[in-house]
């Protein structure tokens, strides 16, 4: 097996920059094997971590030691979350660190069934923000509650949610993730619940469709409850867990921020509140914050083309609105 000229150009690419930008390892995301031998050749001693989403590379990896296998299931996640996924993993595996830099190698244009390519981008990695800022200790302290996957799922939501908000206006929400049963005795409802009567397939937040469905029903008001498998179980949730003693929070936060901190003092479950005023991402557990994260500033929102209805014979004016910025985080 021999690389193909494209990935070979690409690798070399990789080497340089990974020397330049001083990056811990090359980071290869594959959906096919390849030659790795080769692929250890053209990087010339620099680490190397490989997430492949099919079983049977995953199995040839096994026979070289100088090549360190990412934990990765991509799921039906677009390309710049499995990205997400994979560093992630290489985190938990304790292979990447807190400010780490590395470079990435993934295919983030579907190739050509004759002419496939195992990867055509390269990137540059700093973890210095979002979920890759915890460390491998938190992270298994986490999961011990709640799946990895899981929580990568509700929190890649939440993010998304906070940036772009719905129909150009930003939404504030919050997830309940875990101890479903115990949740649901300290809520109730504020509304009907959407996700009644559907089967589990059509309430998985790993299910692109489903996500796309939330950020639609997070501007009603309420929770939502997921279970730790990531099946919506109920939205428009009030939570009625009474205060923890001693609680602080940062000011400027409120209710909904209280009722995370709430009900994750009285259950095992994990809290996760979007900001409406900033479109920041916060996670409670055991009655605290436990993560803060501003992965972008929401991006601005331009208005449509108008046109001016021609009069007296003058020239149609095209022209945008104002733009329109979001607000400060109070």
């Amino acid at each position: 097996m021999t690389l193909p000229r494209q990935t070979a150009a690409l690798l070399a690419s990789a080497r340089r920059l990974a020397i330049d930008v001083k990056a811990r390892a090359i980071l290869v995301i594959t959906e096919m094997n390849m030659d790795w031998p080769t692929v250890r050749e053209a990087l010339d001693g620099l680490s190397l971590l490989v997430a492949a989403r099919d079983r049977h590379t995953q199995s040839e990896l096994q026979k070289y030691p100088d090549i360190s296998v990412v934990p990765y299931d991509p799921s039906d996640y677009a390309m710049d979350d499995r990205v997400g996924l994979a560093v992630l993993g290489a985190i938990r595996a304790e292979l990447l660190q807190k400010g780490d830099e590395v470079v990435v190698l993934y295919n983030g244009i579907e190739s050509v069934p004759e002419r496939p390519e195992p990867v055509d981008t390269i990137s540059v990695v700093h973890l210095g923000e979002h979920l890759e800022s915890f460390s491998s200790r938190e992270l298994r302290r986490l999961q011990t509650q709640v799946p990895l996957d899981t929580l990568n799922a509700v929190v890649k939501l939440a993010v998304a949610i906070g940036r772009e908000g719905r129909e150009g206006h930003p939404v504030g929400t919050m997830f309940v993730v875990g101890d479903t049963r115990r949740v649901l005795a300290l809520c109730k409802p504020m509304n009907f619940n959407p996700f009644r009567g559907y089967k589990e397939e059509e309430r998985d937040i790993k299910s692109r469709q489903v996500r796309e469905q939330i950020k639609d029903l997070a501007q009603l008001e309420g929770a939502f409850i997921i279970r730790r498998e990531g099946i919506a179980v109920a939205a428009c949730m009030s939570i009625i867990a009474p205060a923890p003693p001693n609680l602080r929070l940062s000011k400027g936060l409120g209710t909904r921020h209280i009722a995370a901190a709430s009900v994750t003092h009285h259950t095992k479950a994990i809290a996760v509140c979007v900001s409406q005023s900033s479109g920041a991402v916060r996670v409670f557990q055991n009655g605290e914050q436990v993560l803060h994260i501003e992965p972008f500033k929401r991006p601005l929102i331009f208005g449509g083309v108008t046109l001016d209805r021609p009069t007296n014979g003058q020239v149609p004016r095209y022209g945008l609105p104002p733009i329109v910025e979001s607000r400060n985080d109070n």
